[in-house]
């Protein structure tokens, strides 16, 4: 008896996907969970050197609200353009995602130029002690992931200004705004930690 073999033309079925469907989704999503697992065990460090300490920060102020509020401000509101180019990403709408790319890389460098205010602000040095060195470090990796996605998001923008996106860049910038999601959201957690803490629980 002859095995019976089923075929078919898949020809017809997309190369492309959203979401859950797409593997650079996957990709995504696994690489936000290891980096924040990294942020995770920051905070730990952070809880653990804060407990050892009479007096947190030992010795000094807690840094100055101003540039790490205003910081968090844009941040937040950067979140209402990277959820419309979400739209017009799905939408298929060239111009909205190219307005929407360049906005973004504009917000992120705006923000980095925030951050190197933030850095003189806190009042210590990476070296000075154990609370220079774990905030030092958090708001390092937080600034290491924003100028990631500025990076992605100047590769996605010049290819969708130079050549009308195909439905898997259209893909990627979906993964690229899940990504933004992700570094806003570590950052609120980050301000808790060197702003808040230092005022209201230590």
């Amino acid at each position: 008896m002859r095995p019976l073999r089923v075929t078919g033309d898949v020809g017809g079925l997309p190369d492309h996907a959203f979401g859950p469907a797409s593997l650079g989704w996957w990709g995504t999503v696994g690489f936000m969970l290891i980096e924040g697992m990294a942020f995770v065990l920051a905070a730990g460090a952070y809880v653990y050197l804060m407990s050892n300490e009479t007096s947190w920060p030992p010795g000094g102020r807690p840094p100055s609200l101003l540039y790490g509020t205003l910081f968090t401000v844009i941040a937040v509101l950067s979140e209402i353009p990277n959820v419309w180019v979400s739209r017009r990403t799905h939408a298929a709408d060239v111009r909205g995602i190219r307005i929407g790319l360049w906005l973004m890389v504009a917000i992120g460098l705006g923000l980095m130029i925030v951050r190197g205010f933030e850095f003189d602000a806190l009042g210590v040095k990476w070296n000075d002690n154990a609370y220079g060195s774990i905030i030092w470090a958090l708001m390092l990796m937080h600034s290491v992931h924003i100028a990631t996605d500025i990076y992605d998001s100047i590769v996605l923008a010049a290819i969708a200004t130079l050549q009308v996106p195909d439905a898997r860049k259209r893909s990627d910038v979906a993964d690229n705004v899940m990504y933004w999601h992700f570094v806003v959201i570590t950052w609120l957690g980050v301000y808790v930690l060197v702003y808040l803490v230092p005022r209201y629980v230590a």
